[in-house]
């Protein structure tokens, strides 16, 4: 029974694989790359199976703790959110590439939060033992806006050498 989430996710990602793999994608190396991160994302948020920054490991049956108040963000957890979330931040600015900064922390925001209701609830209902932090969703996003935040100053400086470069040719 707990382990119904992380055979949903396989499913899921499978099904998405071939999709790509069929469908003769101009970028398919890309998807499948974004495909990766979305699915080993979702098995370290979704399932018992944990990531201590040092080794893998299954988490004991259990429904979790909810902390909603005690704000601690000088930890090697906090870290490691942000570090989850940065490629997702790139994703959803490269994507959407006149969403503003502040937009893209608003959806960090919603994103984090989200993934914290979301292993609430499947914890109480398959015993994955996630637990819901009022820190996770702030480093989660950081993460995001970082991710962003990385690719405006990306864009900026490719129009800013584009440019330049049309200025040096007329």
């Amino acid at each position: 029974m707990r382990w119904e989430p992380l055979l949903l996710i396989i499913l899921l990602a499978g099904l998405s694989g071939l999709l790509i793999v069929a469908t003769g994608r101009k970028h398919r190396w890309f998807a499948l790359l974004v495909l990766g991160y979305l699915t080993g994302l979702a098995a370290i948020l979704f399932t018992p199976i944990s990531f201590s920054g040092t080794a893998i490991y299954i988490m004991p049956i259990g429904i979790g703790r909810v902390n909603l108040t005690n704000i601690d963000i000088f930890n090697l957890g906090f870290l490691e959110n942000i570090v989850l979330t940065i490629p997702l931040g790139l994703l959803v600015k490269w994507a959407l590439p006149k969403l503003s900064l502040l937009d893209v922390g608003l959806f960090g925001l919603f994103v984090g939060s989200s993934i914290e209701t979301i292993q609430y609830v499947l914890s109480h209902h398959w015993l994955i033992n996630r637990s819901s932090d009022i820190n996770d969703v702030l480093a989660n996003a950081l993460g995001i806006l970082i991710g962003g935040i990385t690719v405006a100053i990306l864009n900026r400086l490719t129009a800013t050498r584009k440019a330049h470069a049309e200025r040096v040719i007329a």
